[in-house]
């Protein structure tokens, strides 16, 4: 399964598939090696104003083979901390490298 393309996984609609193509994720085994939380910044930083906290939870879901309403509470609780350092990142926008 695991080069089987993304909308094979549960609750990953034609909307998401082609925001995780453009992503650079097309099968199920990229978005597991990456993880939700990278998968997420990635759509964040492309479609911030379209991407919210519900993209990590159908993520994780999809991966997990269950119903975001169905995620531990230790995750969702994982997964909107991440999405704060991305939103926060975000905002701040880009950190030069180095100095000249």
């Amino acid at each position: 399964m695991s080069d089987a393309a993304i909308d094979t996984l549960p609750g990953i609609g034609p909307v998401t598939q082609s925001r995780l193509a453009d992503a650079g994720i097309r099968t199920v085994s990229e978005l597991r090696s990456m993880g939700s939380v990278e998968a997420y910044r990635r759509l964040k930083f492309m479609l911030p104003r379209q991407v919210s906290l519900n993209a990590p939870y159908a993520l994780e879901a999809a991966l997990r083979g269950c119903h975001w309403l169905d995620l531990p509470q230790d995750v969702k609780a994982a997964l909107q901390e991440q999405a704060k350092i991305t939103d926060e990142a975000f905002r701040r926008g880009g950190v030069a490298r180095c100095a000249l």
